[in-house]
């Protein structure tokens, strides 16, 4: 499976969320259906100034990468870009935005709408592995003096199951190349600089394409100017997990 998210499609699906307050907004950039096992998505949330997302928790693994904007999440300051793991069932929160608002993806390897509130977690919460993780920020202008052009540089190297975040640095005209861990369900290839040419698209920043373990990487190459890339590595969902469901 590879699947693409673009700005475009997103504009097209951009709304304001109904129990939020005025000018809290989520586009879906990329979407694949609701398969229960592989459904990648993406969706990018606009949160306004001075606004807060009380503590919660999903049902499946998912990634945040905050683009734009300040705030705190839990104890955590926010400065973009910055990238936030939740596994499964895990709580995280709450998330606060400052006074320039916060613009974050939320990325799961499997579709899932809504967030249980912490309060409801005597009633929805499952015991078992509770996981997360935040790494950044990562300043466009200054990458990490690790980064090499080309490699994959590991900002949180991979966990036995697969969990990875990776930066690659491509070079203009350069194939994008990275390894991948054999048990992970696959990869977000998330676009922090473009443009990247696959398969007759030009991704800019913020776009993204899916692969699936089962997949080989596509040809992907950089522009004129390069291209700087985050690799979101999907670990498979806890099997507790999978069996309460």
């Amino acid at each position: 499976m590879i699947v693409i998210g673009t700005r475009a499609h997103g504009a097209t699906k951009r709304r304001q969320l109904p129990f939020m307050i005025d000018h809290f907004y989520k586009s879906e950039w990329l979407e694949s259906g609701e398969d229960p096992t592989l459904s990648p998505t993406a969706s990018l949330i606009e949160q306004p100034p001075h606004c807060t997302l009380e503590s919660h928790f999903h049902r499946q693994n998912q990634f945040q990468v905050f683009v734009e904007g300040d705030g705190t999440i839990g104890s955590h300051a926010l400065d973009c870009v910055l990238v936030h793991y939740a596994g499964a069932y895990t709580g995280y929160g709450p998330l606060i935005s400052g006074p320039q608002g916060i613009k974050y993806f939320t990325i799961r390897p499997v579709c899932e709408s809504g967030l249980i509130p912490i309060s409801e977690a005597r009633e929805k919460m499952i015991r078992g592995p509770k996981r997360h993780l935040t790494v950044g920020p990562l300043n466009l202008s200054s990458p990490p003096p690790e980064a090499r052009p080309g490699q994959q540089c590991m900002l949180h190297p991979f966990d036995a199951d697969g969990l990875g975040i990776g930066y690659v640095p491509v070079s203009a005209g350069a194939h994008l190349q990275f390894d991948r861990h054999p048990v992970s369900d696959g990869v977000f290839v998330f676009v922090l600089k473009g443009p990247l040419q696959l398969q007759g698209h030009s991704l800019a920043a913020w776009e993204m394409f899916f692969i699936s373990r089962d997949e080989p990487l596509p040809d992907c190459t950089a522009g004129d100017e390069g291209a700087q890339i985050l690799t979101l590595h999907c670990p498979p969902k806890e099997d507790i997990y999978k069996e309460a469901a």
